[in-house]
């Protein structure tokens, strides 16, 4: 693991610190116990064949019970505070990613799917935990275990520790080629991961269009397909892994004949001076100790192995640097809703070869109803997205209130415009609460003349529980004309010196949305509107209607004119009109 990454997530540790130190110093007083009762159990077996008396004998088992309770004591003091510095650190690596990704902006956001969001924040995040938990604790019992296990062996048991020789160097290389084999199949998981949750996450979205369609089988094979390559890769590098428990056995059981052959032969020609039977069976408590301590060094090998890509994901999202942020001296008011758009050219990144916008030079007095038309990829919403700085221009410039929006604090410019998308989203809550998104301190009287406005107050008061009624995730519980409406109430509530309409008023009849552009001019008359649509009864009384194609603006005018000159508006405007039913 690189260390750029670990600074990066060690970044995260911060109050939990502490605990974190603490785990380290309990565990070295565990091991530190626990080592020590092999050696002085060797010294109560000695004296127990040499028929010691009673006393001596329990004073010493005195002893040796302090020290199991001492040690069981810091094992179980570490466990917890090893568990408090884990999770924190997990719940903190969790708020710092989500935290980074509200201050994303659409480009930083482009280059992560929210499928892969998604696996970052929850499996990575507990991969990373897991193997946290396993270094504050066992990569540090481990070591020391090993270390003081193979020194008192060697006391203990003299040139019979020389055992330990042949096992240590076996057991060590097998687990290394273990880990080495398995690493490769552990490291794809992870991002297959990704298509997984993606496949869910699609599916879940658009479960009307799978019923639809009836794609059930489909959706069902395209998921298996994702979770059986997940199983496969799993499946290899667990069958791999499974080898650790033969060898540990092996070399165990190596160790304990070698020890109880030679030893003995030893006890029997020396009868007890060189070794006693207590050295004996202290060597085989450090024997278990020493293999134990290998095992669990293979075991954070593996782990940690599986973590670094996880980690590596993780520091992806926390060292992404957004690449929209608010100047030192920002401006933090919009003095109206003027747009100007002065020579922009925009295309999404440095890499693409066309430009999404090209040579687009606009003005629009504040208060001013436009109105954009064009066909799918003519940029209207990506010329819109421009306004509130959700991207920046690549070339020239876009002024709100002849400011440039790059000079403007991004909360204070968004704040000022409000967008209503194609894809309209509701939040999980009550209707009241989603509209508050608009105004946190918007009255019931307010919320209710939104709505009026938005033609959304009829049906709202007609669900049992009015405006608390709960809206479920992603707000399938109201229709799409319901939502689009219930999307403009809450941009109305905030009282925007910009409102951007980005074909929101599809889902509506025409009646509908006749009466809510009305609304606007009553409600919001100084409020600049922009109305993307693909009706030209949206736009008709605009007072400057836009049309685009392959991202320029191609005319401009009012309703007369446009039928007049432009070939486009005119054909569009016939084939939506009973004259262009006749033509058809």
């Amino acid at each position: 693991m690189k260390a750029a990454v670990i600074k990066t997530l060690a970044g995260s540790l911060r109050e939990f610190k502490k605990p974190a130190l603490l785990t380290l110093l309990l565990i070295v007083g565990e091991v530190f116990f626990e080592v020590l009762i092999p050696f002085f159990t060797a010294d109560m077996v000695n004296m127990i064949k040499a028929d010691a008396p009673l006393a001596e004998v329990s004073a010493l088992g005195g002893r040796l019970a302090l020290m199991a309770v001492a040690s069981l004591l810091c094992g179980a003091a570490a466990a917890r505070t090893c568990a408090d510095a884990s999770t924190g650190f997990a719940r903190n690596l969790r708020d710092d990613m989500f935290t980074r990704v509200q201050s994303f902006s659409f480009a930083n956001i482009d280059r992560f799917s929210s499928a892969s969001l998604v696996t970052r924040m929850t499996t990575d995040v507990t991969n990373v935990q897991m193997a946290f938990m396993m270094v504050i604790r066992i990569a540090v019992r481990a070591p020391l275990m090993f270390v003081f296990a193979i020194t008192m062996a060697f006391i203990m048991g003299g040139k019979l520790a020389l055992s330990f020789v042949v096992v240590v160097p076996i057991l060590a290389a097998g687990l290394i080629l273990i880990a080495r084999h398995a690493m490769p199949a552990f490291r794809s998981v992870f991002r297959k991961y990704d298509k997984l949750n993606q496949s869910i996450e699609e599916n879940v979205r658009g479960m009307r269009v799978v019923k639809g369609f009836s794609r059930e089988e489909h959706e069902k094979t395209k998921f298996a397909s994702a979770a059986d390559s997940i199983c496969v890769d799993f499946t290899k590098a667990e069958r791999i892994v499974a080898v650790n428990s033969p060898l540990m056995q092996l070399c165990m059981y190596f160790n304990m004949l070698f020890i109880l052959t030679v030893g003995a032969r030893i006890i029997v020609s020396t009868r007890g001076t060189v070794i006693d039977v207590g050295q004996i069976s202290a060597m085989l408590n450090y024997g278990m100790q020493v293999l134990m301590s290998l095992m669990m060094l293979s075991m954070i090998y593996v782990m940690i192995t599986i973590s670094a890509e996880s980690a590596k994901r993780i520091s992806e999202v926390l060292a992404e640097t957004p690449s929209l942020t608010s100047p030192d001296a920002a401006v933090t008011r919009v003095s109206d809703g003027s747009i100007d758009f002065e020579g922009v050219s925009f295309k999404y990144s440095e890499s693409a070869e066309n430009n999404a916008l090209s040579d687009i030079d606009l003005h629009i007095p504040s208060g001013a109803t436009v109105g954009i038309l064009g066909g799918t990829g003519s940029g209207k919403t990506t010329l819109v997205q421009l306004i509130p700085r959700l991207y920046d221009v690549t070339e020239g410039s876009v002024k709100v209130g002849g400011t440039d929006v790059r000079c403007y604090d991004t909360d204070v410019l968004r704040n000022a415009v409000s967008m209503v998308l194609q894809k309209n989203l509701l939040f999980s809550g009550t209707i009241s609460e989603n509209l508050r998104w608009g105004s946190e301190s918007a009255t019931d009287e307010e919320l209710q003349e939104a709505c009026r406005l938005a033609q959304a107050d009829d049906f709202v008061r007609a669900f049992p529980d009015g405006y608390e009624t709960h809206i479920e995730q992603g707000g399938t519980n109201v229709s799409g004309g319901q939502k689009q409406r219930l999307c403009i109430a809450r941009a109305l509530l905030k009282k925007p010196k910009i409102l951007i309409l980005d074909d929101s008023t599809s889902a509506v009849d025409t009646r509908t949305d006749a009466l809510i552009r009305a609304g606007f001019k009553t409600y919001i008359p100084e409020t600049t509107k922009i109305i993307i649509a693909q009706r030209v009864a949206s736009v008709m009384d605009a007072d400057m209607i836009l049309i685009m194609d392959n991202g320029r603006i191609v005319d401009r005018g009012r309703h007369e004119e446009l039928l007049e000159r432009c070939g486009i508006y005119r054909e569009i405007y016939e084939q939506q009109t009973n004259g262009g039913e006749d033509h058809a």
